[in-house]
């Protein structure tokens, strides 16, 4: 994306509104000094373009001509209405003219509500030519998006007495007239989840014979779309709408092509958006049959039983139904449509930037946010890795996985008599012989492939990894990895075994995960992985194992789950904290389709199952505080919050948790909220991102809006770069019924304090209070972060923030992207003393062509070998850094991954979803490394790519000069400036080292691209 979004947005006095042309401002600073996401090369596909004017749901009324469509506070907006008709029609008009400048005219969508722009197949040189277009801000190539795969509200709380469920009614009241949206796989509307009748005895039914439990929403703008297997009449009152994109699949008929197996409807084949649906507002009482029965004898509940469901499937499965995929511009449109509709809470448990404040669905989030509409989004399913928390913006609430006290368990019981303990839903004991899949491989097959055990649905040539002879009768031992957890059961099964023990392989693989297999199974922790390898090779053919499956009710709980993905996160430096909450996404039972599932409930784990319990605690507390914005509830779960159980460092776990744990009847009462809005939202990304132009950021600063992301009016403070000295401010709300007076007390922080002004607080109701706190550090490491929590306490409320701060000895960019003209950016000093700055390069990139083909196994290590395009690259000793990069590939829609091995360690990996994609290795061992470009998915016959790739030293090349003060002062600011030789046409990289003291940050690289 090379234009910022909101540049022409003038403020007057701080009205702010897009300029009636739309241009982008002319005069950009010399260089960003945030990371610098990777710029795509134009190939043809299909492109999500942003204008300048602002959507429907933003729009103020600032063009004349034209009413304002904005609604008021606690309104939405009227999509039938003249002046939001007119000035859509308008947003339309502008789009096709834009298109109509570089020689195209088709549309897949128009984006009118919170997005303003369009979606369109495109050429590169159509591409290019529209980022100069008036009244465009940005166009990016779309992106591939993945979901991020009882006794929950019990465990919430919400069933208790005088909880909120019972203050707003019992569960023939709670949610009533909230709607959730949920962006997804679409839904099984036959499910009792989505019922609008109940019997005699209030259980619900889809009986026609049964009372009708719901009525009509007045002003709901929905429609119940037709399509496969699919008519209106599945909607009811209860499921108030229902909707499907598929355009950026290529319509029906790409669906039709690609993914056969699916229903071009609404209708949820993969059963993701079924179960995450019912979680966050399914009916109360739903009675569970099938498998999982035993687990919930008294039915199961969404967090808002009473809120209208209505879903925007965007998300289309494979085959297999192990995941779900959509395209950006389909997902935008989701959203679109759902703000139209008239959401109150959307529901996201779906994939997403990591990086990007200004990705389109960040943005459309944003001005869903704006006009009211709470945003619950995963935080994705990377851990325990840190840095990994996906939907970083502080518009929406980024939910983390955690534990309950239910836990499906099984043992495994060796014949040496060790037990061993792991996840398991298995309802039938078993006994036998026990053999390792890598033993029992049928002829043909290697041992490290059988020990993944395939069954013929994936294995080579759809046969089975396993020999039926050795195989029947018997328990197989199989490691997990390569693919689906229930695809091995089924190896198993199919070879005649009798049950299975699925064992996680050290070190990169942990968590476990009761899943529904074929054949009796316990999936067991890698610390088990050699002691069990260790007693099958030593008893040899006399080893034996017999596996027990239980429910314990009484599990210490929460702890985070081992995939939640956490923090610290990657955009902004720092100075935000993401996740912001966490809410249970382990072992969920829920509504499921059974095209895939073959029952009607099952349990899944993830942050997909973590946000909707936090989108339907939002529609509660929407309910109960229908004057709260979206971001007064986020502050009341996170102030409300408590901590996790993990056993590790302070900060370790607020990177983890967020605030905390969700506990929701004490958010319904929270004494203080922060709150914070659209300036706040702007102000925010001047100080972490390109995105808003200089005269829009002038602006606010000269309102009196602050742009340092660390003082960002959230419920967390964190500090990326804290150089000696640091003050923040923060504002709250009073939001009880009394007046009241708070005092701060601060705890943690080891080796920094935390100094809090003015230490007391007395507001009346609806009063606000401003107040500073200036972090000094003292005994704290440099480079380690250390954690805490502030609280504002009356004696009946406990406002509880969490503090994270990294003491360094130098703040100062990562990453810097430079015109040939020159750069320049600030640093700040957290020492005293003699300062040097050092260039490091300018290299130029060396490019590889290469093509790939599609993997239909979609894993690298069972990929044929045209899928897989491997380079040997050189790394000579002294170098400090290496880049491995790809701009895109030839092919609309192409999926492209890329590795990086150091012999057959894999060191580095970039597996986003497109094919946009960077591995990166700091202070690399020198000797050979392949770099491997795996065709995941490739829509045409091949896709062409160009690798490039850098390697760094420690001396400069002589083509950039680099001008630094010479002296240090703690808590001060100190200018870096660049100036180049003469460049050629190509991609440079080149890097400023620091040195003065213990503890410096790694050298900030240099980007310049030469035409």
């Amino acid at each position: 994306m090379n234009r910022r979004w909101f540049a022409a947005l003038a403020a007057v006095p701080l009205a702010l509104s897009v300029a009636g042309t739309g241009a982008a401002e002319a005069s950009p600073t010399p260089a960003s000094a945030v990371p610098a996401a990777a710029d795509t090369v134009d190939t043809d596909g299909v492109y999500v373009v942003q204008m300048a004017d602002l959507p429907v749901i933003a729009y103020d009324g600032s063009t004349a001509g034209y009413a304002a469509t904005k609604p008021a506070k606690g309104k939405k907006i009227d999509v039938t209405s003249l002046a939001v008709t007119r000035w859509a029609d308008n947003l339309k008009s502008k789009h096709g003219n834009a298109l109509r400048t570089v020689g195209a005219t088709s549309r897949l969508y128009d984006y009118a509500y919170t997005y303003n722009g369009f979606a369109a197949r495109l050429t590169g040189t159509q591409a290019k030519a529209l980022r100069s277009t008036a009244g465009v801000l940005a166009v990016t190539k779309q992106q591939t998006y993945t979901i991020d795969t009882s006794t929950t509200p019990g465990f919430l709380g919400l069933t208790d007495k005088g909880g909120l469920w019972e203050q707003l009614g019992g569960t023939k009241g709670a949610g009533e007239g909230i709607v959730i949206g949920d962006i997804d796989s679409g839904i099984w509307p036959e499910s009792l989840s989505f019922a609008d009748r109940v019997d005699a005895n209030g259980v619900p039914t889809r009986a026609a014979t049964g009372k009708l439990a719901y009525q009509q929403i007045p002003g709901w703008n929905a429609k119940c779309q037709n399509g496969e297997q699919w008519n209106n009449s599945l909607c009811n009152q209860k499921l108030i709408g229902a909707r499907y994109f598929n355009e950026g699949q290529g319509g029906d008929a790409g669906i039709d092509r690609d993914r056969p197996w699916e229903f071009n409807s609404p209708r949820d084949y993969n059963s993701h958006g079924t179960h995450t649906a019912s979680t966050a507002g399914g009916n109360f009482g739903v009675p569970v049959t099938g498998k999982t029965a035993p687990l919930a004898p008294n039915g199961i509940s969404g967090m808002a039983p009473r809120a209208r469901i209505s879903v925007y499937k965007a998300l289309w499965s494979t085959q297999a139904g192990d995941t779900a995929s959509g395209s950006g511009s389909d997902i935008v449109a989701a959203i679109d449509q759902a703000v139209a509709d008239g959401v109150d809470v959307i529901n996201f448990s779906i994939s997403g930037t990591s990086t990007n404040f200004a990705d389109p669905t960040e943005i459309a989030f944003l001005f869903a946010a704006d006009a009211g509409i709470f945003v619950s989004a995963s935080a994705g399913n990377s851990g325990p890795s840190p840095s990994t928390v996906a939907h970083p913006s502080p518009w929406i609430t980024t939910v983390a996985a955690g534990t309950h006290p239910r836990a499906s368990l099984g043992d495994v019981t060796l014949g040496n008599g060790t037990v061993m303990t792991g996840a398991s839903t298995a309802t039938q004991d078993v006994s036998g012989t026990l053999v390792r899949a890598r033993d029992v491989a049928r002829a043909g097959v290697t041992s490290g492939v059988a020990a993944l055990c395939h069954s013929s649905e994936t294995g080579a040539g759809n046969v089975n990894d396993l020999d039926p002879a050795k195989v029947a009768g018997r328990i197989v031992v199989c490691e997990r990895g390569g693919n689906a957890r229930v695809d091995k059961s089924l190896a198993v099964k199919q070879a005649g075994g009798v049950g299975m023990v699925l064992v996680n392989v050290p070190p990169a693989i942990s968590g476990t995960l009761a899943d529904f297999h074929s054949v009796p199974s316990v999936h067991l922790e890698s610390t088990f992985y050699a002691p069990l390898n260790n007693y099958v090779v030593g008893a040899g053919a006399g080893a034996t194992a017999s596996i027990h499956g239980y429910v314990d009710t009484k599990q210490p709980a929460p702890f985070t789950a081992s995939v939640s993905s956490r923090g610290p996160m990657l955009a902004g430096s720092g100075d935000l904290l993401k996740p912001d909450v966490i809410a249970p996404g382990q072992d969920i039972l829920a509504a499921v389709s059974p095209s895939t599932e073959g029952d009607n409930f099952n349990l899944e784990s993830g942050t997909s199952m973590s946000a909707p319990h936090v989108a339907g605690v939002a529609a509660l507390l929407k309910q109960r505080h229908p004057d709260w914005s979206p971001m007064a509830i986020k502050s009341a779960m996170m102030t409300s919050a408590y901590d996790v159980r993990d056993t590790v460092a302070t900060s370790t776990k607020i990177f983890r948790q967020g605030a905390g744990h969700i506990r929701p009847n004490s958010a319904a009462d929270p004494g203080l909220v922060y709150d914070n809005g659209f300036k706040d939202w702007l102000a925010f990304l001047c100080g972490s991102s390109s995105a808003v132009g200089p005269n829009t950021c002038g602006a606010l600063k000269k309102a009196g809006f602050k742009t340092d992301p660390s003082d960002f009016n959230v419920a967390s403070i964190a500090i990326g770069d804290l150089a000696g000295t640091q003050t923040v401010t923060r504002k709250v709300t009073n939001v009880g019924s009394t007046a009241a007076t708070y005092t701060a007390s601060v705890s943690g922080l080891d080796g920094v304090t935390a100094e809090v002004t003015p230490a007391k607080l007395t507001l009346t109701p609806g009063g606000q209070g401003t107040f500073t706190v200036k972090f000094t550090r003292t005994t704290a490491p440099i480079g380690s972060y250390t954690g805490g929590f502030l609280t504002w306490s009356d004696g009946t409320h406990a406002v509880r923030s969490p503090l994270v701060v990294k003491p360094v000895a130098l703040a100062a960019p990562a990453e810097v992207k430079a015109t040939t003209a020159g750069a320049s950016y600030d640093v700040t000093f957290g020492y005293d003393g003699a300062f040097t700055a050092s260039p490091r390069g300018l290299v130029k990139a060396t490019e590889t062509p290469g093509s790939v083909v599609d993997d239909p196994t979609d894993d690298i290590d069972t990929a044929p070998a045209n899928s897989l395009s491997t380079t040997t690259v050189t790394v000579p000793a002294g170098t400090t850094y290496a880049r491995f990069a790809l701009f895109g590939s030839s092919g609309a829609g192409d999926d492209l991954d890329l590795y990086v091995y150091r012999g057959s360690t894999l060191v580095a990996i970039s597996g986003n979803g497109g094919s946009v994609e960077e591995a990166n290795l700091v202070n690399p061992e020198p000797g050979d490394y392949k770099v491997v470009v795996h065709g995941f998915a490739v829509t045409g016959a091949t896709a062409a790519f160009t690798l490039n790739h850098w390697l760094l030293g420690s001396t400069s090349a002589g083509n950039m000069n680099v001008n630094a003060p010479a002296q240090a002062t703690t808590g001060t600011k100190g200018t870096i400036a660049l100036t180049f030789g003469t460049l050629g046409a190509g991609r440079w990289l080149g890097s400023v080292a620091y040195a003065g003291s213990e503890g410096m940050p790694k050298p900030t690289l240099v980007r310049v691209d030469v035409p």
